[in-house]
């Protein structure tokens, strides 16, 4: 049991550990569901507020400045935020997620089309979370219009390049991960709300009406976008296009690329957003609620 100079419990330092440790092994909570790490968590917890003063006893806390009393309640402050995305991600299976949102009427897009590439950023670390928050999901799903606009808009993609194919990076998201994002995106909530909507009102993609995605060329890797996926500022931004080619910030043919996906989806029936030149929706989100479920 680690304890302080004093020779009392030090929490801080514990949960500190903790902090570490959850960070260290997302990847294979997040594929159990976190089970087992709150299972562990909570008995590890329960363990060191015995100490052998005996159960039932008050724990005496060593004395401590404001600045120091201030970080530990910003440390449980965390830990409690932490635990709570823990337990509303526990309310999403991802084991059956696939088999639930078919049962939803939701259908696999590699179904519908199977000439689409799916790689789903959320399911691996590759994102701006830095985690994989989608465990073994690694299927795209949408519903069956949205999932048929996007046929079409691969179709005309392909009436004038052949050889090139959609990429998806996310299509239907729970709840719950939104709310992981929302939460891991470190920014102002003016702000934030350009990049990930509020959980508490619903993403269209928690309808399985939005789509993120790219064009991949005739080797099956995305063409050049002069951005990543996920890239948070204006040079994703559609609308400073322009003014990013006078500074020679993008170049003109990644501006063309852009151009051609926007051109594919917004024919058959999508519309674009301001700040991600990745993301369309099928819908607004008004009549998607409207009309489908939201997926937790």
């Amino acid at each position: 049991m680690m304890k302080n100079q004093m020779g009392r419990i030090d929490y801080f330092e514990l949960f500190r550990i903790s902090l570490v440790l959850w960070r260290a092994s997302k990847n294979v909570m997040r594929s159990t569901n976190y089970r087992y790490f709150w299972i562990a968590f909570c008995f590890f917890w329960a363990c060191q507020t015995g100490d052998e003063q005996g159960a039932g006893q008050v724990v005496e806390v060593p004395s401590a400045d404001t600045t120091e009393m201030n970080t530990v309640k910003d440390t449980l402050k965390k830990g409690e935020d932490i635990i709570q995305t823990m337990e509303e991600n526990f309310k999403t299976d991802f084991d059956t997620l696939a088999q639930r949102l078919e049962e939803d009427g939701l259908v696999r897009l590699k179904d519908v089309d199977p000439s689409l590439i799916v790689d789903l950023r959320y399911s691996t670390p590759n994102n701006f979370t830095g985690m994989d928050v989608y465990g073994p999901f690694e299927e795209a799903y949408m519903q069956p219009e949205p999932a048929r606009m996007l046929v079409r808009a691969n179709e005309y993609l392909k009436k004038t390049h052949p050889d090139h194919t959609l990429y998806i990076y996310d299509a239907v998201r729970p709840r719950s991960v939104q709310r992981i994002l929302w939460d891991t995106l470190d920014m102002p909530v003016e702000q934030k709300n350009n990049y990930v909507a509020d959980p508490d009102l619903g993403s269209i993609h928690n309808f399985g009406a939005a789509v993120d995605l790219t064009i991949a060329g005739p080797d099956g890797q995305p063409i050049d976008m002069g951005t990543d996926f996920d890239y948070f500022g204006e040079l994703a931004y559609p609308i400073h296009e322009e003014r990013m080619l006078e500074e020679e910030r993008l170049a003109r043919e990644q501006v063309a690329n852009r151009r051609l996906l926007r051109d594919v989806m917004t024919r058959a029936g999508f519309t674009t957003i301001n700040s991600e030149w990745w993301h369309f929706n099928a819908m607004s989100r008004d009549e998607a609620a409207a009309r489908y479920g939201i997926v937790e």
